[in-house]
């Protein structure tokens, strides 16, 4: 049966971003530097895929590049691309391709970046077989203590305010990675010929400035 352009298209997407997502993901983890870019780009290319065909075609490209890095990586931690980076570039992709609001799609992409970063401290924790929210608590602590230091405040901060910490930080990394992703996709995807929706008024003066 002969395949027409459209689909021969759809094939080809799909296998191209899809390599390039476990490319992207196995750099993350094996490579020495690079590490910030590398996460700032793994949601993009199934997104992109998403926003030139459909949600069928990202499901499509997340399943053959969970596949490739299980072949690549094993199969505990290549699916781990999974979480969030897999789940957010659906999630973004479905939004984009939409129109709509930054802040349904970064608001929700928070959420997904924040869970899928626990659910990475715990299997990592297992595979290491050392519980790894201690070390975010440790840093959690130490700041809290600095803080009271700093206000002259009395006592060290107990296990609830050092935990509370540890999740604002968390929240905190992923609302700044998820406004970035938005604004590399916007800056990019446009020269690409599949635009994403317009920043909100209150973010367009972040946005001002093209670096490309």
């Amino acid at each position: 049966m002969s395949l027409s352009r459209r689909q021969a298209r759809q094939i080809t997407d799909s296998a191209y971003l899809a390599a390039a997502t476990a490319l992207l993901w196995v750099g993350l983890y094996y490579l020495p530097i690079g590490g910030a870019l590398f996460r700032l780009a793994l949601p993009l290319p199934l997104a992109l895929l998403q926003l030139r065909h459909n949600g069928r075609c990202a499901l499509e490209g997340v399943t053959v590049a969970t596949l490739l890095l299980v072949a690549l990586m094993g199969p505990i931690r290549g699916p781990l691309m999974l979480f969030p980076y897999g789940a957010l570039a659906l999630w973004l992709g479905w939004c984009w391709r939409r129109r709509r609001s930054w802040w349904l799609s970064w608001s929700v992409g928070l959420c997904i970046g924040t869970a899928g970063f626990l659910v990475r401290v715990a299997v990592l924790s297992l595979l290491l077989g050392e519980n790894l929210w201690v070390l975010i608590t440790s840093t959690a602590a130490g700041l809290l203590e600095r803080l009271s230091e700093t206000l002259q405040l009395g006592g060290g901060p107990d296990l609830l305010q050092v935990q509370l910490m540890a999740l604002a930080l968390v929240l905190l990394q992923n609302l700044i990675y998820v406004l970035a992703v938005h604004a590399v996709a916007y800056w990019i995807f446009a020269r690409l010929r599949s635009p994403i929706a317009d920043p909100p008024a209150l973010l367009r003066p972040l946005l001002a400035f093209d670096p490309l």
